[in-house]
């Protein structure tokens, strides 16, 4: 949803500067002119709602309360608005912060990348499979690599680190999202269901671990933080003088 806040004292009704209501014949509440910020907004939280695959320009055009061919005046057709998507996602993720070390600096965004896929479960997916030469986009990765680039990786390296922790984040997020999607049940009662699952006598070793789990429910920041941290200390062994 979008909120115009207004700062100035006008009569009531009066439209602040630069917002455009439209009125109504009938007397109903005005409804707010379409954008291509509102119409991507809009897909976004469709998306959120019903899935990726439910946005469609007819199905989009139906929420907004307009006909579909009125979309075409703000999005070129279905690629524009999904690029359009991805880019206000990447938007969400927080930029590299210059007054922590390179490694906080990357735990952060990652951890930031993270919380935005987990929001928008389509996210992921869908920046992977999208045009990256948008000025967020771009953006983004400038401030990712610089992080890198200063901390003292040479420009190759900066790039393959910056893969390699962004192969972690989409992974560890697509995983985690399809294991929610599948099952119901609790940590603790999924590790039950896996041990009633063994046969006796069957598979020691993935016994072990349900059991322990039975006890200790699995903790996913915990474990993000895990991988992260494997990753980051091993990229800290490229640098000049590790």
């Amino acid at each position: 949803m979008l909120v115009c806040q207004a700062h100035d004292e006008r009569p009531c009704g009066e439209p602040a500067g630069g917002a455009t209501i439209t009125g109504t014949p009938d007397g109903k509440e005005p409804r707010e002119t379409l954008s291509r910020e509102r119409v991507l907004r809009a897909a976004m939280a469709l998306a959120d709602e019903r899935g990726i695959e439910a946005v469609t320009m007819r199905e989009l055009g139906r929420e907004l309360g307009v006909e579909a061919a009125s979309l075409y005046n703000h999005v070129t057709g279905k690629d524009d608005l999904l690029d359009g998507m991805a880019e206000h996602a990447v938007a969400e993720i927080d930029v590299p912060r210059d007054d922590v070390g390179w490694k906080e600096a990357m735990r952060l965004r990652a951890v930031s990348a993270c919380e935005v896929f987990a929001r928008h479960s389509w996210a992921a997916a869908l920046h992977d499979s999208r045009n990256r030469t948008g000025a967020t986009s771009l953006s983004y990765m400038d401030g990712v690599l610089g992080v890198l680039i200063r901390a003292g990786f040479p420009p190759v390296a900066a790039a393959q680190a910056f893969l390699a922790v962004d192969s972690y984040i989409y992974g560890f997020e697509r995983r985690w999202s399809s294991m929610t999607a599948q099952q119901n049940a609790t940590g603790t009662e999924a590790a039950r269901e896996v041990m009633a699952a063994i046969p006796e006598g069957a598979y020691p070793n993935a016994l072990l671990v349900a059991a322990a789990f039975t006890t200790a429910p699995f903790d996913q920041d915990a474990a993000f933080d895990f991988g992260l941290g494997l990753i980051l200390d091993g990229l800290e062994r490229l640098l000049p003088g590790a």
